[in-house]
């Protein structure tokens, strides 16, 4: 009887899972299993953060207990771990007996790495890997070029890979039940955010799974069309309908962009195509595009130079500006509301991040590494590739043609948030507080912010936003 491991990482689904299916196909039974990596729920960054926040940890608690409830439906179970993948896959194959270990590909170091040492210990003990790639829309085998070729430039690259590559079917979930025997091995226990040393009463904005996400897509389109205004709301900051919110899903795997482009075209052919329908996929490339950059560029993209490399950024040790800019106390507004909702959340909006990494950039002058850093610790959506790859651009260090990005953020704040709503919602102190000083806090010279309401002083004067 022949049996394989199916090791899930970043790809918490049945539907679209093409390690899954190949894996169903050659052997008799599968052994399904997920590991909480200890470096990365209970390990520390390089810049010493916690490298994933109890946000992000429930939402892959989540995400794991679905994956385990969908197991069970087809008369399976999921086994779950605390620990290093490269030490546990091979002590449960060896116990088992399995032939292989199937499982979906990653691209950058830290990933890499586990996965070279997982290699080896499982040749130790005569068995092999086998990868698949499950978070991307485009294969690297279907693209008109090599990797080592791959454009820089996401405009040239969108026009090749729209022009000449189609984009393959989604894989079906499994519907029949998956043969399974009883062995002596527990399946262990899911943990709780105990487990990570996280003592926190948290009730979760967005929570994780397979089951979630297919509800947040067949919302976002068949029952509210909120995607056809989808490029007009994108860059609103309140609410949860402004944008779609699947980009959580899509990191921890729990929902395909392939499976998100099938029904963006079946939405096409069934009611309308127009500017938000492309963009959603529009987005989608963005991501494939981050991905192809890591692979090609190595390290590059998280160093201090980043993509383009050559002399280093200047930046300054500011640790004081950093936490106040980490835990939304700058005295910005703007800035504040956006940060406050990214730690009591563990998301904010595309616009919001473009706007809070320029000013520590180019406001404060902090290194857009400890931005980047505190982003892989807070965000939902945490993704190596695409989380870098936008800090590289906005520090003006990666593929992006226009080198010098700057948000001006009193004009930001006008423009996107008129009424404030969005700043009063997160930071309620101002509430009462008049739009002028909101938006031009530094024009506070009787302080009316700092002992009418509560507030802070600006931790910096801009001139230019005057």
């Amino acid at each position: 009887m022949k049996k394989s491991i199916i090791w899930f990482r970043n790809d918490l689904r049945l539907h679209d899972n093409e390690a899954l299916v190949d894996a169903l196909g050659h052997n008799d039974e599968i052994i399904p299993i997920f590991i909480f990596d200890e470096r990365i729920f209970l390990g520390k960054s390089r810049f010493g953060s916690r490298k994933t926040s109890y946000q992000r940890c429930q939402f892959i608690i989540d995400s794991v207990k679905d994956l385990r409830e969908k197991f069970k439906n087809l008369s399976s179970n999921l086994y779950v771990r605390i620990g290093k993948p490269e030490e546990i896959i091979p002590e449960i194959a060896s116990q088992l007996k399995t032939s292989y270990v199937y499982c979906n590909r990653e691209r950058t170091q830290e990933e890499l790495d586990v996965q070279d040492e997982l290699e080896k210990n499982l040749w130790l003990i005569g068995q092999e890997m086998r990868y698949y790639r499950g978070k991307m829309l485009y294969y690297t085998a279907d693209l008109p070029f090599p990797i080592s070729h791959c454009p820089d430039i996401f405009s040239n690259f969108r026009k090749e890979v729209e022009k000449y590559v189609p984009i393959r079917e989604p894989f079906d979930p499994p519907t029949e039940k998956i043969p399974h025997s009883v062995s002596e091995v527990e399946y262990g226990d899911i943990p709780s955010l105990k487990d990570f040393g996280f003592d926190v009463d948290y009730i979760p904005v967005y929570r994780g799974g397979e089951t979630e996400a297919l509800k947040s897509l067949n919302y976002y389109l068949w029952e509210t069309d909120l995607i056809a205004t989808y490029k007009e709301t994108r860059n609103q900051l309140l609410g949860r309908d402004f944008s779609s919110k699947f980009s959580a899903y899509l990191s921890a795997g729990c929902l395909s962009p392939k499976k998100i482009f099938n029904e963006v075209k079946k939405y096409e052919n069934e009611r309308v195509k127009n500017k938000s329908t492309y963009w959603l996929i529009f987005e989608l490339l963005w991501r494939d595009f981050f991905r192809f950059m890591a692979k090609k560029h190595g390290n590059a993209i998280f160093k201090k130079n980043g993509l383009k490399g050559g002399k280093e950024l200047k930046s300054y040790d500011k640790s004081e500006l950093l936490e106040k800019w980490k835990n939304g106390n700058t005295g910005i507004p703007f800035i504040d509301a956006n940060m406050r909702e990214l730690k009591a959340t563990g998301f904010m909006s595309n616009r919001g991040r473009q706007n809070v990494a320029s000013f520590l950039i180019k406001d404060l002058k902090i290194n857009w590494q400890l931005g980047a850093d505190h982003f892989e610790s807070l965000l939902l959506d945490y993704d190596p590739c695409s989380n870098y790859g936008n800090w590289n651009y906005l520090a003006g260090i990666g593929n992006d043609p226009r080198e010098n990005r700057y948000f001006n953020i009193a004009t930001q704040a006008q423009r996107y948030d008129p009424e404030a709503k969005y700043i009063r919602h997160w930071i309620p102190e101002l509430a009462e507080a008049p739009l002028e000083l909101i938006f031009n806090p530094y024009l506070d010279e009787d302080k009316k912010l700092v002992l009418e309401h509560n507030y802070i002083q600006p931790c910096i004067h801009i001139k230019t936003w005057n």
